[in-house]
C-alpha cells in the first residue's frame, strides 16, 4: 500500500490542466518574450496572460506582479528590497516569532547590517495581537512584516487590521501568502498591503516559480541587474513554462475557491474527528476557528521519535519536533505558543489538499490509531 499523502502544505502535485497548459511551452511555444518576431510574441502574450490571472486572484493591478523563483525568493526581495531602498527613513523592522525561515533569516541577515528587528510573541493559539504591533513601532519603523496563515499550525492573522495601524504611521507591511492563496480569499484591497509573497507549488503549479506583489508606488532595490524584464526588479529571460503554469494555477484556484475550501475543511475535520473519538489525550495547536481549512496540527502526549517514524512510513505528513538522542529540538512555532513539552515532541501536522479522498481520510484514521495504540501499548 501506497503512504497516504497528507502534506499539502509542504507542496502540492502539480494540477493536470495545468500541466496540460504548460505543454506546448515545453514542445512547440519556446521563444524569448524579449524577441520581436512571431516565436517572441507568443511567450510574451503567454506571460501577460499570466501576469493578469494572477492579478485577478489576488485582485491587483498586473503590472502589481513581480515574478521571481518562488515564495522564498519572494520573501527575500520583499524584505531586502524594500530595507535598503528605504534605509533613509529608518532602520527598525517588525515581524513575528513564528515566521517562515524565509522571513526570519533575512531579519537575521538585516540586523547584521544595522537594521533593528522586534520579534512579536503570539499567544497559545499562534495568534499574533494588533496592540503588540502598534506597541512596537518606533520612529525609525519602515517595515512590517506578518505572515497571513501560518505553515505549521494554519492560525490566519488579522493582516487588515495591522495594515491600518501600519497606514497609519506610514510604514509599508508585507505578508507572506504563500499559505494562504488558493485556500481562503486573498484580496490586496482588503488587506490592504504593499507586498504580498505567492508561492507556485502551494497552489499546484510547479516547483520553481513564485511572485511578489508589489503595489504601485512602493520603493524596493533592484534584485538582479541586467535588461528591463519584470519592470526592471528582476532582470533575466523569463521562465515561461513556469509561469504559464502559475498564471493557470491561479485561474482555477479563483474559480474553485469556495468548492475547494469546502473540501479541505470537510477532510480535515473528518481526521480530526475520527482520532479526537479514539484518543482522549490528543492535543489541537492552532486558532480553533481562524485556521486555514485543511491544516490540522496535533499533539500525541508523550510520544518519542519512533512514533512519528512509524506514522511516516504510512503516512505522509510533516513533525513538529525533532529528536537526536537524549535532545528534542522543537519547531519555533510550537515553542512561541508554549506548547508542552510532553506534547510538542508528539507533534504531527496534517495538511489536506483539494485531491484528498475520504477514503484516504479514513485510512489514514485507521493507520494512526494503529500505532498510536502499539507504541502506548
Amino acid at each position: 500500500m501506497e503512504p497516504i499523502y497528507l502534506d499539502y502544505n509542504a507542496t502540492t502535485p502539480i494540477d493536470p490542466e495545468v500541466a496540460n497548459t504548460m505543454i506546448p511551452f515545453l514542445k512547440q511555444k519556446f521563444g524569448n518574450p524579449s524577441s520581436s518576431h512571431w516565436f517572441g510574441v507568443i511567450t510574451r502574450k503567454a506571460v501577460i496572460n499570466a501576469r493578469e490571472q494572477i492579478a485577478d486572484l489576488i485582485n491587483c493591478k498586473p503590472e502589481e506582479i513581480v515574478f521571481t523563483s518562488g515564495g522564498t525568493e519572494s520573501n527575500n526581495y520583499a524584505l531586502r528590497g524594500y530595507a535598503f531602498a528605504n534605509r533613509h527613513k529608518g532602520n527598525h523592522i517588525i515581524t513575528s516569532a513564528i515566521e517562515h525561515p524565509a522571513i526570519i533569516e533575512v531579519c537575521k541577515y538585516l540586523e547584521k547590517h544595522n537594521f533593528k528587528v522586534t520579534y512579536l510573541p503570539v499567544d497559545r493559539n499562534g495568534l499574533i495581537s494588533v496592540k503588540s504591533v502598534k506597541k512596537a513601532i518606533t520612529k525609525d519603523t519602515i517595515l512590517i512584516s506578518i505572515m497571513h496563515a501560518n505553515n505549521e499550525v494554519g492560525t490566519i492573522q488579522p493582516i487588515s487590521e495591522i495594515a491600518e495601524v501600519a497606514n497609519e504611521n506610514g510604514i509599508c507591511l508585507h505578508t507572506d501568502a504563500a499559505q494562504s492563496l488558493g485556500k481562503i480569499p486573498v484580496d490586496v484591497s482588503e488587506l490592504n498591503v504593499d507586498l504580498l509573497s505567492i508561492a507556485g507549488h502551494k497552489i499546484y503549479a510547479p516547483k520553481g516559480i513564485g511572485a511578489l506583489y508589489v503595489k504601485q508606488g512602493t520603493k524596493l532595490e533592484k534584485l538582479i541587474f541586467g535588461a528591463k524584464q519584470e519592470n526592471g526588479y528582476r532582470a533575466g529571460t523569463e521562465n515561461i513554462l513556469a509561469i504559464v503554469g502559475l498564471g493557470k494555477a491561479c485561474e482555477i484556484a479563483k474559480l474553485k475557491l469556495s468548492q475547494n475550501y469546502e473540501h479541505m475543511k470537510n477532510m480535515r475535520d473528518r481526521l480530526w474527528n475520527g482520532l479526537v473519538k479514539e484518543i482522549p489525550d490528543i492535543r489541537l495547536n492552532g486558532h480553533p476557528e481562524k485556521r486555514l481549512p485543511n491544516t490540522l496540527n496535533v499533539s500525541f502526549l508523550n510520544m518519542n521519535d519512533y512514533f512519528q517514524l512509524s506514522m511516516f512510513l504510512e503516512i505522509a505528513a510533516s513533525a513538529g519536533a525533532a529528536c537526536h538522542l537524549n535532545d528534542i529540538e522543537l519547531s519555533p512555532v510550537l515553542e512561541a505558543m508554549n506548547v508542552p513539552i510532553e506534547y510538542a515532541k508528539g507533534t504531527i501536522r496534517f495538511s489536506t489538499g483539494k485531491m484528498t479522498t475520504i477514503k484516504e481520510i479514513d485510512g489514514a484514521i485507521k493507520k494512526i490509531i494503529e500505532i498510536y495504540n502499539a507504541q502506548i501499548g
